[in-house]
């Protein structure tokens, strides 16, 4: 039986009918490809949990070596992060990393502290069903606020209002993928019924899915003399759901 206790998780093992107890000790991952925050972020930490072994990961390749072969207690990562070294920094590359962490390591305690938390609604029904401690930092939080959320993750609990203090955005995967392949790669219907195997009609309604759900009225917008995509487009980045 495992129990934490702050600084370290003691596990009670029964051993001819004695109770022994085995210190071991904490172990938290940090994923930041910012020196400074990354820095920040580790002196924070071991000064709260002084015993506890605290790993660093800049990159996407690196955390899942890391998580891998050190099996933590608690990630703490950014979402703006790069595939590999040398690589650019995307949101997107943080949300396919937690993504990858929760589908494989269901248990595992996770914390984002990033600038970016409102492109967690993309993956608000896979945080849902995650069975380990989530929680989510601003980077604007106070160091005691986000102290409270590393205890909130390594406990089990799960926090994650701060992604949209609103109304829930119901989005499909399909309806991100349009969203990515018209303002990311400049696709067209056409290309985008191309590149994702569907009817362009298909398309056309993905399309109005998602303008229903960003409260993008097209019949309204054109009498004010608005373009629909680059309505749909702000409203898109706005909600979080692309860069």
């Amino acid at each position: 039986m495992e129990v934490y206790l702050g600084n370290v998780t003691v596990r009670f093992m029964l051993s001819m009918g004695q109770n022994v107890t085995e210190p071991v000790k904490l172990k938290i991952l940090v994923v930041d490809d910012h020196e400074v925050v990354l820095g920040g972020t580790i002196d924070l930490l071991q000064r709260q949990y002084p015993h506890a072994e605290i790993l660093t990961a800049q990159t996407v390749e690196s955390a899942l070596e890391q998580v891998k072969r050190q099996t933590p207690d608690l990630v703490v990562l950014d979402l703006s992060l790069p595939e590999k070294k040398g690589g650019i920094a995307q949101a997107d590359a943080g949300i396919q990393l937690l993504k990858k962490l929760m589908q494989d390591y269901p248990t595992l305690n996770l914390i984002v502290q990033s600038t970016h938390v409102k492109a967690l609604v993309r993956i608000k029904p896979e945080i849902d069903k995650h069975n380990g401690g989530f929680t989510v930092a601003d980077k604007s939080l106070s160091s005691q606020e986000m102290l409270t959320r590393v205890e909130w993750a390594l406990n089990g609990i799960t926090h994650t209002k701060d992604i949209r203090p609103g109304r829930t955005l119901e989005v499909k995967p399909d309806w991100l993928m349009v969203l990515k392949l018209a303002f990311h790669e400049g696709l067209q219907d056409r290309a985008i019924a191309r590149r994702m195997q569907v009817s362009e009609r298909t398309v056309r309604h993905y399309w109005t899915k998602i303008q229903d759900v960003l409260d993008v009225y097209p019949e309204e917008d054109k009498l004010d003399g608005k373009n629909i995509r680059i309505q749909t487009e702000i409203r898109a980045r706005e909600e979080g759901l692309i860069d």
